[in-house]
């Protein structure tokens, strides 16, 4: 396990989670993810990511919703867990992100090469 691993997890261990919205993708518009996170996900077509790109979303947003739920990067976790992401649903955790962890995750992204979703 990479260095790099080794901090996606520690960082995911450390996002709450909370029940969204049935139907709801709001948080699933184009975003940037590390090389690393995106190298766990399947391959997708540049015509998938355009065309997802086109209708801003994600080429993982299926008809069921996010079809890489279990590895889908930081920042989607992220999403509805901050004052800064807050999700337009009003959907939270009992329990926001600390601050800190929040920080590393921007500083994890600031160091590491983004890919765009």
């Amino acid at each position: 396990m990479t260095k790099n691993d080794q901090k996606i997890r520690f960082l995911r261990e450390r996002i709450p989670s909370f029940a969204c919205k049935e139907g709801c993708h709001d948080c699933c518009g184009p975003v940037t993810a590390s090389s690393v996170e995106v190298a766990r996900l399947p391959i997708k077509s540049d015509a998938e990511h355009e065309q997802a790109l086109a209708e801003l979303n994600c080429p993982y947003l299926g008809e069921k919703g996010c079809e890489v739920y279990e590895q889908r990067p930081l920042i989607c976790r992220l999403f509805g867990t901050t004052k800064n992401l807050s999700c337009p649903n009003g959907c939270a955790p009992e329990q926001m992100t600390d601050r800190k962890i929040e920080q590393q995750i921007h500083d994890f992204h600031r160091e590491t090469r983004q890919v765009l979703l």
